[in-house]
């Protein structure tokens, strides 16, 4: 049985934000605790941490004053689907986020990463990349720490991640 979810995290931008990092949709452990990439094993605040050359502290308000910071902002292209798990795999009727309104709003943003291949292919469905023409962007290796068929070790996402540094 799928369950159906409603993303309730805010994107986490504002008009210093210069690189938005889009997720597929929160996993049930970040929707619980309220935080993106709330699940300890994920490791996005590990590979951002080593990109910034920064501890990552362990308190979310810490973390989200850290991005803004370095101009990171966070959110993701689903706004509500049905999901058995976790699993992007078994994401199903997917209503996404508004991102021509918040390209609108927020002008400044110059680089989108995907953070994995289903955050890329619904925003790609939805929203089209005719939608990108100031702005750049890339797919990025999943930070997710559910195997996948494309497997990167830490170093090797790292170094992928590091197109961010010249948006900063």
């Amino acid at each position: 049985m799928n369950d159906n979810i409603q993303n309730v995290l805010p994107p986490i931008v504002d008009e210093s934000t210069h690189v938005l990092i889009l997720g597929s949709m929160p996993s049930k452990l970040s929707l619980e605790k309220q935080q993106y990439y709330g699940n300890p094993r994920n490791h996005f605040w590990s590979i951002i941490g080593e990109i910034l050359l920064e501890e990552v502290p362990d308190d979310y308000t810490k973390r989200m004053e850290l991005l803004k910071k370095h101009h990171i902002g966070l959110w993701d292209t689903i706004q509500s689907c049905e999901r058995q798990g976790s699993l992007d795999s078994n994401i199903r009727n997917i209503v996404p986020n508004d991102f021509k309104q918040l390209f609108i709003k927020y002008p400044n943003i110059r680089l989108l990463l995907f953070n994995g291949g289903k955050a890329y292919s619904v925003f790609k469905k939805y929203m089209g990349l005719q939608l990108l023409q100031k702005i750049d962007y890339a797919k990025m290796p999943s930070t997710s720490p559910i195997p996948g068929k494309n497997i990167k070790s830490f170093d090797e996402k790292v170094e992928e991640w590091r197109v961010m540094k010249r948006y900063l």
